[in-house]
């Protein structure tokens, strides 16, 4: 009688653990949903970065929206820093940190080895229309909004087929309109809204 109870309650953890975890996985498969008050900022909209964002005024940006607090934001960095390993010498990268934790820009940088500036604005996520991450927003040599939207079809960036920032980021190097597909730009990942509406409150 005791083996069949511990065996009941074995029986029972693993299907708590199991659907926990299938929980968790699925619920980041949705489309992260959009805010009451959110307002859609469009492409070509002229967007005004923090000081020490850009390194030159004839290179394109890449912001990163980033949570540490949110696991889609840590699968990616290791597809962020390719990027920035990748296009480092053609576009400026910066981080935008949106997080409720105490946490300072320079320990962001050290903690997850990011050599790009870090910035907390919780301003530049509304201005940019970003309410998730991780999301990327890539911006020409003007300022001009060109792409906002995901990294990747798959939660750990593996897909080649479909790295969304990566092929953005490539048309706005050639001059060329960036492509979109609506997978791309419809958000996915962890809301911003307590983080935002935390940060304000803050400010």
């Amino acid at each position: 009688m005791r083996k069949l109870l511990v065996g009941i309650w074995l029986l029972l953890l693993v299907i708590a653990v199991g659907g926990l975890f299938w929980y968790n996985e699925y619920r980041y498969t949705l489309p992260t949903p959009v805010p009451v008050n959110y307002k859609a900022v469009s492409n070509g909209t002229i967007i005004k970065l923090p000081n020490g964002v850009r390194t030159t005024k004839a290179r394109p940006v890449l912001l990163h929206f980033f949570n540490p607090d949110c696991p889609c934001s840590r699968f990616n960095l290791k597809h962020v820093k390719s990027l920035i390993a990748q296009y480092g010498n053609e576009v400026d990268f910066a981080v935008v940190l949106v997080t409720k934790k105490q946490i300072t820009e320079q320990e962001v940088r050290q903690r997850y080895d990011l050599n790009v500036p870090v910035f907390k604005n919780a301003a530049l996520a509304t201005a940019c229309g970003v309410y998730s991450t991780p999301q990327a927003v890539i911006l020409n040599a003007q300022n001009q909004l060109m792409y906002r939207g995901n990294y990747n079809s798959s939660r750990y960036c593996t897909d080649k087929k479909t790295e969304y920032a990566r092929l953005a980021l490539t048309d706005v190097l050639q001059h060329m309109p960036v492509a979109t597909l609506p997978m791309a730009t419809k958000a996915y990942g962890c809301s911003l809204a307590e983080n935002l509406k935390a940060e304000r409150n803050v400010q």
